[in-house]
């Protein structure tokens, strides 16, 4: 199965949530009128889009439909669709990692799959001839760093780690160190899956990132957010509270195919101004992949 065909499988419930009552919407109406649009609105809402961005998609439809001079409803679904990738293609999607090295600094709280996301980059990342290391920053969970260790053999790049409970800017430090000694391409870190109430943890995270400026000032940074979309609009709040402290410059978002709620990623996009720069749709090694704003309203569609 290609990444396309992984993608339509791993969003077939958020698919039976927006797409197939859209369609039963639209074969019931003779016309399109005010009623039509009320309906299509409530489907959004109610499948994770959130209520501003769900308004402003339905504006924004009303005004395509006027425009284009639309009277058939079942034509209504691809301007829909047109409309929902628009939203999605606002930001760039593609990592910025100009320098030697660059540094790619992974946030989130616990539970969220962060570990096995940075696996999954850093494999990806290596796929594309670069040479990454990583960096165990979360040192408050002896399970995140052997987590992490399993990782990094599995893709072949090397770790750097702490003990468990010792600073996670000191992991840093030591980080960057050695990648500038292996002359890496890439170092990719994990940080502590803080709880977003924790004020001491996060001003713990707030020290890793004054560690990579001071020593890489120069450098490209990635400062990504990974987040569960089973959560739905929890993950909202989570990004809000990490954007606040870290400057989140992309999302990963996880689990898409457990979930129904995959109209977070419109949400997201949206109401947050963030690019989502990857998606997870299953378990295994490439299940995690670069996120396309087309591909995935086609899919959606589809």
């Amino acid at each position: 199965m290609g990444f396309f065909d992984r993608l339509k499988e791993g969003l077939k419930k958020t698919k039976n949530a927006i797409t197939e009552r859209i369609d039963q919407v639209l074969v019931s109406f003779g016309k399109i009128d005010e009623e039509l649009f009320e309906e299509l609105e409530e489907i959004l809402i109610t499948s994770d889009v959130g209520i501003d961005t769900s308004m402003q998609i339905i504006e924004n439809l009303k005004k395509k439909v006027k425009e284009n001079k639309v009277v058939d409803p079942q034509k209504v679904k691809e301007l829909l669709k047109e409309e929902i990738a628009d939203i999605l293609s606002m930001g760039e999607s593609e990592l910025k990692l100009d320098t030697t090295p660059s540094v790619i600094l992974v946030v989130g709280v616990n539970g969220v799959g962060k570990t096995t996301s940075i696996g999954k980059i850093a494999n990806l990342l290596k796929s594309q001839g670069k040479k990454v290391m990583l960096a165990a920053g979360d040192t408050f969970r002896a399970a995140a760093i052997d987590q992490l260790e399993i990782w990094s053999g599995r893709v072949g790049v090397e770790l750097i780690k702490h003990s468990e409970g010792a600073d996670p800017a000191a992991v840093i430090y030591d980080a960057i160190q050695a990648v500038r000694a292996r002359k890496a391409d890439v170092l990719i870190c994990d940080t502590a899956g803080r709880l977003h109430t924790k004020k001491n943890l996060m001003e713990e995270l707030r020290k890793v990132f004054r560690v990579v400026d001071r020593e890489l000032p120069d450098a490209s940074k990635e400062v990504l957010l990974v987040l569960d979309a089973t959560t739905g609009q929890n993950a909202i709040s989570q990004a809000k509270s990490f954007g606040d402290i870290t400057g989140v410059t992309g999302i990963v978002l996880t689990k898409l195919d457990g979930t129904a709620k995959g109209g977070i990623v419109i949400s997201v996009a949206s109401s947050l101004n963030i690019p989502v720069k990857f998606i997870g749709v299953g378990e295994q090694m490439d299940d995690l992949q670069r996120f396309n704003a087309k591909e995935f309203a086609e899919a959606l569609f589809s």
